[in-house]
């Protein structure tokens, strides 16, 4: 896909963020985009919301969070939420999304991203893989903290 932009998720976007649909099985991976604004609105500082546009459909959700001062390493500068619209899965906008997070971590000056999966058939880890996310631990809950070096 070519010319993807994003925007700050907004009252004018938030609705085609949340109807984003995905392919059979991604459901239960996904959390829906109103409990990111939710979490936006109880911590504005460290929340990073954006949505990608393909023209001036919205195709993609991102939810980035930057706490530096997080007690725990994996919620320092960490990939909250991704999802991508079925129809758009696989040209690039979700590479195009993680690699704006990371920019923004770097402008931040910090030096690692990281996000947390739970391992599944058709869960996201081969696309972390792909987008350069290798697994560094596990959570109690046995799901993967897979890390991105800047």
């Amino acid at each position: 896909m070519t010319e993807l932009r994003l925007e700050v998720l907004s009252a004018s976007n938030v609705v085609a963020a949340n109807n984003l649909s995905l392919k059979p099985g991604q459901e239960q991976f996904i959390t829906p985009v109103s409990y990111s604004v939710a979490a936006a609105a109880t911590n504005p500082t460290v929340s990073w919301q954006r949505v990608v546009l393909h023209e001036d459909q919205v195709v993609g959700f991102i939810h980035g969070n930057f706490d530096p001062d997080a007690e725990e390493e994996e919620f320092r500068a960490c990939l909250w939420r991704i999802s991508v619209h079925a129809d758009a899965q696989g040209q690039g906008v979700g590479t195009f999304a993680v690699a704006a997070l990371a920019d923004e971590a770097r402008h931040r000056g910090l030096h690692r991203v990281t996000v947390i999966w739970e391992p599944g058939a058709a869960g996201p880890e081969a696309f972390f893989h792909r987008v350069g996310f290798t697994d560094v631990g596990q959570t109690r809950y046995s799901e993967v903290i897979g890390a991105l070096e800047l």
